[in-house]
């Protein structure tokens, strides 16, 4: 979700035929092996009046765990609203996704406010207030013809985190600004070798909160350990480091016990995620706004981290989870 918009699109390229692959199975007439949903009928979302025989509803995702998890639950609300759908999810890269909604073989996506102000827009530092972010990505957007609806509560940004059994040994740390109140010995860091290096990242958000990396009174270097995406989390519960880098989602900050610190002076730029629409799309069946307004607003981080972990942890399907997490919030029903 956050990789760099100059290494998003040295892979544009690769993508290509990936991307060319899938449309053309659209193209056909088929989906992807990927494109199960179980079956669906209504629940709150329910066949949208009037709606003409045949309208049809293309969806697609990114291919990491919550965006095809969200993509699914955009295709089961497509589907009990009436519509055939084209289950696009399940895409390689932010930048093919991106393509797919902007020359209109796409109508829908989620998206993270970030990643569009950030990867798409080209700005050089995201919006630390999740409605500032909100409100200027949705008004640049209007002109590539792409309208935002209501973001969720879900922010998926990045975080630092400490394993729960070593919050009262570190004074109840609860925040990124109690670093400065430990001694130096205890600032020790995991991180990611991306998280490392961006302007977002590591080095500013210490400068952030009054701490200097590399000075002696500060997080001398030595406390500070670069390690893989997935390493990061087993050795922050490891104790390998006190402190380490993540994405707030993430279904192993629950199964892992990990205490995420508030980011309580504001550094990291929000990362809302919202549904977003074709205009034209949107324009042809506004109710559909009313379908996906409803969804977002039962999205929250502690409500994604419990589906990411059934995906990621105890194995199950996305599309599973999806439709059990949609039936539950009484969105959609099972066929009799």
């Amino acid at each position: 979700m956050k990789t760099p918009r100059k290494s998003l699109f040295r892979r544009a390229a690769m993508l290509c035929a990936v991307l060319a692959s899938t449309l053309a199975l659209a193209g056909c007439g088929l989906q992807p092996a990927t494109a199960f949903v179980p079956a669906v009928a209504p629940g709150s979302i329910h066949r949208i009046d009037d709606l003409p025989a045949g309208s049809s509803l293309t969806v697609t995702s990114k291919n990491f765990t919550e965006q095809i998890i969200l993509g699914k639950m955009a295709v089961l609300a497509a589907k009990a609203a009436g519509f055939q759908v084209t289950d696009m999810t399940n895409v390689p890269g932010s930048v093919a996704v991106r393509q797919l909604m902007l020359d209109g073989s796409a109508d829908m996506t989620w998206e993270y406010t970030g990643t569009a102000w950030l990867t798409y827009l080209g700005h050089a530092a995201g919006i630390p207030d999740p409605t500032k972010q909100f409100d200027a990505v949705k008004a640049a957007d209007l002109e590539n013809g792409l309208t935002w609806l209501q973001p969720a509560e879900l922010n998926n940004t990045y975080a630092m985190a400490v394993r729960s059994e070593a919050v009262s040994k570190l004074g109840n740390i609860s925040s990124l600004s109690q670093l400065k109140e430990l001694p130096v010995s205890e600032r020790t860091f995991c991180v990611e070798s991306e998280f490392n290096s961006r302007s977002d990242g590591f080095k500013p958000m210490l400068a952030h909160y009054g701490l200097t990396l590399g000075a002696a009174d500060g997080v001398p270097t030595k406390n500070v350990k670069v390690l893989d995406t997935g390493t990061v989390y087993t050795a922050t519960d490891r104790g390998l480091c006190n402190f380490g880098e993540v994405f707030t989602t993430d279904g192993r900050i629950k199964a892992l016990g990990l205490t995420v610190l508030d980011d309580d002076k504001s550094f990291f730029p929000a990362y809302n995620v919202a549904p977003v629409l074709r205009t034209a799309t949107l324009k042809k069946y506004p109710q559909l706004k009313q379908v996906f307004d409803q969804i977002s607003r039962k999205l929250s981080n502690s409500e994604q981290q419990k589906l990411n972990y059934l995906v990621d942890v105890k194995g199950e399907e996305p599309a599973d989870v999806a439709f059990d997490w949609m039936k539950k919030q009484g969105f959609i029903t099972a066929p009799k």
